[in-house]
């Protein structure tokens, strides 16, 4: 097993000055309150950021009760970061004030650099990551969205958005995929400790940031998306050491030829082929999954179930009808990822005989209570039974919230799923759901909203739900 060194005293600074910062300049914010510089500094009052905000444009004047500077180089305090919104051609002026400031980082929402193909500004980049490191302050990007703190209240980009602070870290090459996935994340209850959006690493790079997040006691999972990073051979080294201390899920863009094409014109990424990066990705410790959607399951499953080496599934469904049905699907669903779906003991099976009657029941693995739909003495009693199983490692309730408002009315389906809810610290076994949309859509995000607000993770449908559980089980198999 590869041991992960420790970060040098300054580096592991470099990095709390960027997620932790005392003070933020955003270079380009003006009087006029529509420009995207000023919607930063907007952003960041409102969302609670509590360091020093320094707002600097050559023109002056005053933006949102803040006094705008000239230059960066007359703030009177420490400068820990910058948010670059300033054009292209004015970025190498506005380093050599970040040198002379002593500023710790910047990140450059400016594009039009290498991703271009221009040699002109490809050479301009280089010039900015020169300049850096003579200056001994770091570059985020350019061509990026930059970082969010949830726990230091700094947004996602010019906005207010704040995710909820947790365990997991997301590095993205893809500004608009970190955009996404923090905005999903708000509605399925993904914890962030920190974001990063990374655009053309003319400087620091995704080895440098999942190395920092290695190391990280408040990150316990970290998902990546990538296109064509300029330092991949570190970043396999790297990932090598993190994943035997804690996850890393990877997904990979520009896998085909046309996306490959889109990856360069848009990060100036380079190109490599599927296979390789999945033999890479594979050896390194690190499991690969494809799309948003599935890396946004996966956070979520790790996030509220650990460590799952074997995943048995209990499965109880038809909570009113249809429960063959869904017993089946997810039976399918389970068993096309390779996860177990255990037979029952006979003892339980005689048991659930005497609680749901044979007629219309199924008894085995999943377990359909539908005979005995809303009387949650029952209900809860086939929780008890199913948690109680030696094989069962995790317990998956599939809800039909349509059929259960139509035959059972909205109270009965709250009170149902809050036994759903407290099922997992009462019974000592994690449980998920999986809540298919359908017509009663208002209906089923109210009960989605209540189950992710204890804690309890949703998922769209039993294949989803398995790919996560699979994905998980994988990194864990990997790392024993």
């Amino acid at each position: 097993m590869t041991v992960q060194r420790d970060l040098p005293r300054k580096q592991l600074e470099q990095f709390e000055r960027m997620f932790y910062p005392r003070s933020i300049v955003v270079a380009g914010a003006s009087t006029d309150e529509r420009k995207m510089g000023s919607r930063w500094v907007a952003g960041l009052l409102g969302s609670g950021y509590k360091g020093e905000l320094y707002p600097v444009n050559p023109g002056g004047g005053e933006l949102l009760k803040l006094p705008i500077y000239r230059r960066l180089t007359e703030i009177p305090g420490p400068v820990d970061l910058v948010v670059c919104c300033v054009p292209r051609d004015r970025v190498l002026d506005l380093l050599d004030d970040c040198a002379a400031k002593r500023i710790g980082a910047i990140y450059f929402f400016t594009a039009g650099f290498r991703e271009t193909g221009d040699p002109k500004w490809m050479a301009v980049e280089e010039e900015m990551a020169r300049r850096a490191r003579a200056g001994g302050f770091r570059i985020i990007g350019p061509n990026c969205i930059g970082v969010s703190c949830p726990e230091h209240r700094i947004p996602y980009g010019p906005s207010t958005m704040v995710n909820t602070a947790g365990a997991s870290g997301f590095i993205s090459q893809s500004g608009g995929h970190a955009g996404k996935m923090a905005a999903l994340s708000l509605t399925r209850g993904i914890g962030f400790s920190k974001v990063a959006s990374i655009g053309n690493c003319c400087d620091l790079g995704s080895a440098d940031f999942l190395e920092y997040l290695g190391q990280d006691p408040k990150t316990q999972a970290v998902g990546m998306y990538l296109e064509g990073p300029r330092d991949s051979a570190r970043l396999i080294e790297v990932m090598g050491q993190v994943t035997p201390r804690k996850p890393v899920f990877v997904w990979k863009g520009g896998r085909t030829a046309a996306g490959a094409r889109a990856a360069s014109s848009h990060t100036g990424a380079l190109a490599a082929s599927a296979s390789v990066w999945s033999a890479a990705l594979r050896q390194a410790g690190a499991v690969e999954v494809n799309g948003l959607d599935e890396l946004a399951d996966t956070l979520l499953l790790y996030q509220a179930v650990g460590r799952q080496e074997r995943a048995n599934l209990g499965i109880i469904c038809g909570l009113t009808d249809g429960g063959g049905g869904e017993a089946v699907l997810s039976a399918d669903a389970c068993a096309a990822q390779g996860i177990d779906v255990v037979p029952f003991t006979d003892r339980t099976r005689r048991e659930l005989l005497g609680l749901l009657g044979q007629v219309g029941s199924v008894l085995v693995n999943p377990v359909d209570v539908s005979q005995r739909s809303g009387d949650m003495d029952v209900f809860e009693r086939t929780f008890e039974l199913v948690a109680a199983e030696p094989g069962v490692d995790l317990i998956v309730v599939y809800e039909n919230v349509d059929l259960l408002v139509t035959f059972v009315g909205q109270p009965v389906c709250h009170m149902m799923n809050d036994v759903v809810a407290r099922a997992g610290q009462k019974h000592g076994k994690p449980v998920i759901v999986v809540s298919p949309p359908g017509a009663v859509d208002r209906e089923r995000l109210e009960v989605e909203a209540r189950l992710t607000a204890a804690g309890t993770a949703v998922f769209p449908s039993m294949e989803r739900a398995a790919k996560a559980i699979a994905n998980v089980r994988r990194h864990c198999r990997r790392t024993k």
